[in-house]
C-alpha cells in the first residue's frame, strides 16, 4: 500500500498558482545576438570578396584593352616597315641609279669603277 501511495504522490503534482500580475511576455527573435554578429560578418566578408573580384576583373579588362592597342600599333609599324623596305628595293635598282646619274651629268668611267665583292 505504501508503494501505491508513493506512485500517486509522484503522479499528482501540486498546482502552480497563477500570478495575476504577470509580466508582459517578451517575444524572442529568430536569431540571437551572436548569430546576428556572425551572419553580419559573413555577409560583410562575402561583399568584400565580391568587390575584390569585380575590381580585379576591371583591372584585367583594362590591361587586355591596353595590350590590344599595343599589338595594333605593332602591326601598323610592321606594315610601315614592310612598305618602306619595298620602296627601298624599288629606289635602289641599278637602272634607276644610272638614270639619276645621267640626269645629274655624271659619266661612266670604266677605269674608276671598282667591283665590291660580297653583296
Amino acid at each position: 500500500m505504501a508503494l501505491y501511495a508513493r506512485k500517486e504522490a509522484y503522479i499528482q503534482q501540486p498546482a502552480v498558482p497563477q500570478n495575476p500580475a504577470r509580466q508582459p511576455v517578451r517575444k524572442k527573435g529568430i536569431f540571437t545576438k551572436g548569430e546576428k554578429v556572425l551572419y553580419l560578418s559573413f555577409f560583410a566578408a562575402f561583399a568584400l570578396c565580391a568587390l575584390l573580384v569585380l575590381q580585379n576583373q576591371s583591372v584585367i579588362q583594362a590591361s587586355t584593352q591596353e595590350i590590344q592597342k599595343i599589338e595594333h600599333s605593332i602591326d601598323e609599324k610592321v606594315k610601315q616597315n614592310t612598305d618602306l623596305s619595298v620602296q627601298v628595293n624599288e629606289l635602289s635598282t641599278y637602272e634607276r641609279i644610272w638614270a639619276k646619274a645621267k640626269e645629274l651629268g655624271l659619266k661612266l668611267n670604266e677605269q674608276n669603277v671598282k667591283v665590291v665583292p660580297g653583296q
